[in-house]
């Protein structure tokens, strides 16, 4: 009898285990895609994420404009705003607002969606062609008003930051990340846009990932997830937090579109670049400047380094932070050591024994919003004193004798004078900014410095690859090409923009090198080899490559074409039509991208050569002056940007306007002492002109700059022999 008994358990025990491993073995076919359910779907077994996501911010981020949503006094109200006034009206629960339309005429325009809660809230009203904008007027939910959040001077409504301009576009530059499983369905053709989303709102799946597969995982009778896809959603809670962020980064980043598409099952660099470290986004040291939300700015930080995520913070169904005051810091921090007068030096409860008032100041956006930098860095008022930058000290410290310089000294005094991180990198940014021939090395160590943010890392290997041309930089960026991280290879591959190769070997070297990128496992670096590619040949003649080529290059375009009604797209696909030999589809695409914004600098210069290669010089002509009259627009609105009176200055120069060039190329130098590029051109000019004394002067000035330059250093000889010609 007991033997029959220990048989049975046997016989039991086997059976179940084989039932277990059937049912372990047993998955979804392979490719299995999933689907969009809904989040009322999701709601029916997470009722308590529910019901902390209700509210929230994600929940309100986009609404019909309902009594239900809409905040604003649309009781008959008016906002006068230089000199255009914006009458708000209601009729039963429809919303208006009277504003100055497209036309330049006053019109009534119904609005159709809300945006947002909290501070402020934003309304949307359709157009025709299925374009949706973003009207002008604003409501300061906190004070009760209405302002406008783009408080300049408006220029008309040829203006692209007019309301009804492409940079107040709704359907570009909002509805991805104010709604879920957005596709934009532009059609070039009729100019219109057939755009769909599964839920406005930012819901579940737009977090979590299209849920069919699991919500089919989870009504099985299996006591596995499936060994396939797991539970059929982005593993957000993972030992890593690489899946978390990149689900989070693509609406909390200033970035590009590489391919649309992206759900938070994919990776980062497969749908979008990051922007790097810029001049016009970010300070020297890597403060906040311009709106580029969160993403990049943590990329900065020793909490990222660290491993930190997001939910570490915050709660990722209410978005509410976890902890209030300095607990939210010291669930990690030890307050006995941090939360303390002999940490922070201040009164214990005041704004400056606060945490993230030190260590994440913040800065309004659309006047009212203020958002934290999440670099969470320690306040250095001596970088403001060396470099401009702001710091959190004098954010509170303002009354007279309160400089930097004094809140430096502070600083000396409660912690002391020295820093392991010193230099610190904005420093060599800085430097390298301005192109300084003595940053070059700490750039290339910054390259190194694995104490720093691989954001930060990239940020140098960018500007040793678009300011330095010396051995030693070429060696790093060439190295960089095969980084571990995909954003310092991207930026790498800047040092490759408009290159030259100085011999046949180094020409076949590098086309080695970059053929290896076609195949990269992150299709933003395959689609920006392939652009590179398209216009340098150099790539080896192999069918392996031809193949990888062929394959970047479709990636690329279906990128471009899924924004197809921005006129950066057709610039982009004209110039790489140029390049392969496609004049008539090139001039097609510049055609575009003129006609989509008319009042944009950029498409006719790229037009107008385009035409005057094929003998079309009256064509040509009458484009740059158009274009000319775009740029100096522009040059009155930014009359600090060396770069647009460089632009300016070409197109003078092709006009036969060469005096007006020299004062545009001039002012240019003058803005940016630094760039071998705005001197060259001022030193071929003055030659040119045979002004001998002015040109063997800038061709000095170049020379200094890149002492070792050998095509600085023939120009400056051809000079010298041009200006001294009874001496040779």
């Amino acid at each position: 009898m007991k033997k029959r008994w220990i048989y049975g358990i046997i016989i039991f025990l086997g059976i179940t285990s084989i039932g277990l491993a059937i049912d372990w073995w047993s998955a979804l076919p392979e490719g299995e895609q999933a689907t969009y359910v809904g989040r009322q779907t999701c709601f029916e077994c997470h009722q308590k994420e529910a019901a902390l996501w209700k509210g929230s911010d994600h929940d309100l981020a986009m609404n019909l404009a309902t009594p239900e949503f809409v905040l604003g006094d649309f009781n008959n109200t008016e906002l006068e705003h230089f000199g255009i006034t914006s009458l708000m009206t209601h009729v039963g629960d429809k919303y208006y607002v009277t504003t100055q339309g497209p036309d330049g005429k006053r019109s009534r325009f119904e609005v159709k969606y809300v945006i947002g809660v909290r501070p402020l809230q934003q309304y949307l009203a359709e157009l025709k062609r299925g374009k949706i904008q973003v009207l002008p007027v604003t409501w300061d939910t906190e004070q009760k008003r209405w302002y406008y959040a783009n408080p300049d001077e408006p220029f008309g409504p040829d203006d692209p930051l007019h309301w009804t301009g492409f940079a107040q576009n709704w359907n570009h530059m909002c509805a991805e990340c104010h709604t879920t499983n957005w596709s934009k369905n532009y059609d070039i053709a009729s100019d219109t846009h057939h755009f769909s989303f599964s839920e406005m709102r930012v819901s579940c799946e737009a977090c979590h990932g299209p849920g069919s597969i699991h919500v089919q995982l989870a009504k099985s009778n299996s006591i596995f997830w499936d060994r396939r896809y797991g539970y059929g959603l982005a593993k957000l809670k993972g030992k890593d937090p690489t899946a978390q962020l990149e689900s989070c980064a693509p609406c909390h980043s200033r970035r590009r579109h590489v391919a649309p598409g992206h759900t938070p099952l994919d990776r980062f660099h497969d749908h979008y670049a990051l922007s790097l470290l810029e001049e016009n986004l970010y300070h020297p040291d890597g403060q906040i400047n311009d709106e580029v939300y969160v993403f990049g700015s943590f990329t900065q930080s020793k909490m990222y380094r660290k491993g930190v995520r997001c939910t570490d913070c915050h709660d990722p169904h209410s978005t509410r932070l976890k902890f209030q005051g300095n607990k939210l810091c010291t669930q990690c921090h030890l307050d006995a050591k941090y939360d303390v007068p002999g940490h922070h030096h201040h009164k214990v409860g005041s704004t400056g024994a606060s945490c993230v008032e030190c260590h994440m100041p913040s800065k309004n956006y659309m006047v009212v919003d203020p958002r934290r930098d999440h670099s969470l860095r320690i306040p250095r008022p001596d970088l403001t004193v060396k470099l401009g930058t702001p710091n959190a000290c004098n954010q509170c410290h303002t009354k007279p004798g309160e400089s930097p310089e004094w809140a430096a000294k502070s600083i000396d005094k409660w912690y002391g004078t020295k820093r392991r991180n010193d230099p610190h990198y904005g420093e060599i940014l800085a430097a390298g900014r301005s192109g300084n021939p003595e940053a070059e090395r700490a750039l290339i160590k910054l390259t190194r410095d694995k104490e720093v943010g691989p954001i930060v890392r990239a940020t140098a290997v960018s500007l040793l690859a678009t300011r330095y041309h010396t051995p030693e930089s070429r060696a790093l960026i060439e190295k960089a090409l095969k980084s571990k991280e995909e954003i310092v290879r991207l930026a790498a591959l800047r040092g490759f923009e408009g290159w030259t190769p100085a011999t046949q070997n180094e020409a076949d070297k590098i086309g080695k090198l970059l053929a290896k990128g076609l195949t990269d496992s992150s299709r933003g670096i395959r689609t920006e080899v392939a652009r590179i590619l398209s216009s340098l040949p150099i790539l080896p003649d192999t069918q392996k490559n031809r193949d990888a080529m062929k394959h970047a290059l479709n990636e690329y375009k279906a990128g471009l074409l899924a924004d197809g009604d921005q006129t950066g797209s057709h610039m982009s696909l004209g110039i790489l039509s140029t390049s392969q030999g496609d004049l008539k589809q090139a001039e097609q695409s510049f055609r575009t991208a003129i006609k989509l914004s008319p009042a944009v600098a950029g498409p006719r210069s790229n037009l107008a050569q385009l035409l005057e290669q094929q003998g079309r010089k009256d064509e040509a002509k009458q484009l740059r002056t158009e274009e000319a009259k775009l740029l100096a627009r522009d040059v009155k609105l930014l009359p600090e940007n060396g770069m647009l009176r460089y632009r300016l200055g070409l197109l003078y120069y092709l006009l036969g306007r060469e005096d007006e060039a020299v004062i545009a190329l001039n002012k240019a130098c003058e803005l940016e002492p630094l760039s071998p590029d705005f001197r060259m051109m001022l030193t071929l000019l003055y030659e040119k002109q045979q002004k001998w004394e002015q040109a063997l002067d800038s061709a000095n000035t170049l020379l200094r700059l890149q002492p070792e330059n050998p095509t600085f250093r023939q120009i400056l000889l051809n000079l010298q022999q041009k200006a001294n010609p009874k001496n040779n």
